[in-house]
């Protein structure tokens, strides 16, 4: 059965999409089958996969029209798959309002693949509505990305607070997989500041990896390729091969542990 991690964050530019696309990347060039899900209607990760035209998609998906297997497309990366979005996916909050058990589309969509993927990552979007609800009930884990700028804790509350609504409403087995600081600048003691902060506040539920800021990372997307297949020798591929080590590893010593 497939580790569910959702990438969530309401507040935009703090590097969701980024790590969705390079953290699935960097766990299935380890080998691991992985799917992408693309649920932002702005489809970032889709195009950074070099998915584009696709007539089907993550919305079909979700109103029940069509099986999620039909709608995945594989990745050039062998062990990548991607469910991806659409600019259609825009009206399927309204959609989806009107529809019985609207917070379990997701998660019932999902039952016939779980068994074909050892990671599912999720991309949300910059908002706490129906899609990212969606998508934090049918997880076991959220990943939560922070910049190392000004305001980085803001809303934060806000998001950890719909996390607890839905582990006591919905999905009582939701956790925190773990808090990602990004965008981090050497040169800046804000971001040495914000590293700080955010320890002192998530303690041990901080990833030791640190993104930091890189012009090769920057440049992926608008190649329609994740980091690691665009300059692998990058600090940007570095960090987020680092990233999917210590995920792998997390979730490695977790399962043994269940297991005894």
């Amino acid at each position: 059965m497939a580790r569910k991690i959702v990438i969530a964050n309401q507040k935009g530019g703090v590097g969701k999409t980024t790590t969705a696309i390079n953290l699935s990347a960097s766990v299935a060039a380890a080998e691991f089958k992985t799917l992408l899900i693309d649920i932002d209607p702005q489809a970032n990760s889709t195009s950074g996969l070099g998915v584009e035209n696709n007539s089907m998609s993550v919305y079909q998906t979700l109103i029940g029209i069509e099986k999620p297997e039909d709608c995945i497309v594989n990745s050039y990366m062998p062990y990548l798959d991607i469910l991806p979005s659409t600019i259609d996916l825009v009206g399927a909050e309204v959609e989806m309002v009107s529809m019985e058990e609207r917070e379990f589309l997701l998660k019932k969509a999902m039952q016939s693949i779980d068994e074909k993927y050892e990671f599912i990552f999720i991309d949300c979007p910059p908002s706490l509505g129906l899609l990212t609800l969606n998508a934090l009930t049918s997880a076991d884990s959220v990943l939560i990305p922070v910049q190392c700028e000004y305001f980085a804790l803001e809303g934060l509350g806000q998001l950890l607070n719909t996390i607890n609504i839905v582990k006591k409403n919905l999905n009582e087995t939701l956790a925190i997989e773990g808090v990602l600081l990004t965008m981090f600048d050497t040169r800046l003691r804000l971001s040495h500041q914000v590293v700080d902060e955010v320890k002192k506040y998530f303690g041990e539920k901080v990833f030791k990896t640190i993104i930091h800021r890189n012009v090769r990372l920057s440049e992926a997307p608008s190649h329609s390729k994740p980091v690691i297949l665009y300059d692998a020798s990058s600090i940007g591929a570095q960090n987020y091969i680092s990233l999917a080590s210590e995920l792998i590893q997390r979730n490695n010593l977790a399962k043994k542990e269940s297991e005894n």
